[in-house]
């Protein structure tokens, strides 16, 4: 396994595509604490965050013929954990709504309906804004916001200057803003700064 530690995370999903289990295991050890934080963070439990990550690796390895990341592996895992963690909150939000296992949630992990729309609306809205950045600014705002790298680390990652981070950075807040202005003003800067997406 050792030699594994040294592979690129793309040579492992690349033997991963070949049915190679040991890089599936080495991919879970390099991101699994990672995605369970974020997991954990957006749900509060920490059973639920556990799944959701179990999860993912799971439909990994049942779709490992027909993988295709166009970004980094961390970049996809990370989207991976952010589309769960909101089916899980859906799921949740309509199981309350139809009154079933209601006494398990707690009001903290089952929304009004008007803030799970708005919340909805919100990530939607955001998405949409993130996706119409040019590539280089949306990889590096997802590593910055999704993955909680630094801009330090995220340089590193990419092979390029730190000011060139910090370029990209600015412009992706500056497009998003802009983008966001127009429907949702009074929330833009609690979405952004705040990490809630």
């Amino acid at each position: 396994m050792d030699s594994y530690k040294a592979l690129s995370d793309g040579e492992l999903v690349h033997l991963l595509r070949q049915d190679d289990d040991r890089a599936l295991s080495e991919l879970y050890l390099r991101y699994w604490d990672k995605m369970l934080v974020v997991a954990f963070n957006r749900l509060g439990e920490p059973e639920e965050a556990e799944e959701i990550v179990q999860d993912i690796f799971f439909w990994l390895w049942q779709n490992r013929k027909k993988l295709e990341i166009r970004h980094s592996f961390a970049t996809y895992i990370s989207v991976a954990v952010q589309y769960r963690v909101i089916d899980k909150l859906d799921k949740l939000y309509r199981l309350h709504r139809r009154g079933e296992n209601a006494a398990l949630y707690s009001d903290q992990h089952s929304p009004s309906p008007e803030q799970y729309l708005l919340a909805k609306e919100l990530r939607d809205q955001l998405e949409a804004a993130v996706i119409n950045l040019p590539e280089k600014c949306q990889i590096i705002f997802r590593m910055s916001r999704e993955q909680g790298q630094t801009y330090k680390q995220i340089a590193t990652e990419l092979g390029v200057a730190e000011k060139t981070v910090e370029a990209h950075m600015s412009k992706a807040l500056r497009d998003i803003r802009s983008n966001l202005t127009s429907t949702l003003p009074a929330l833009i800067f609690y979405l952004i700064e705040k990490d809630h997406f």
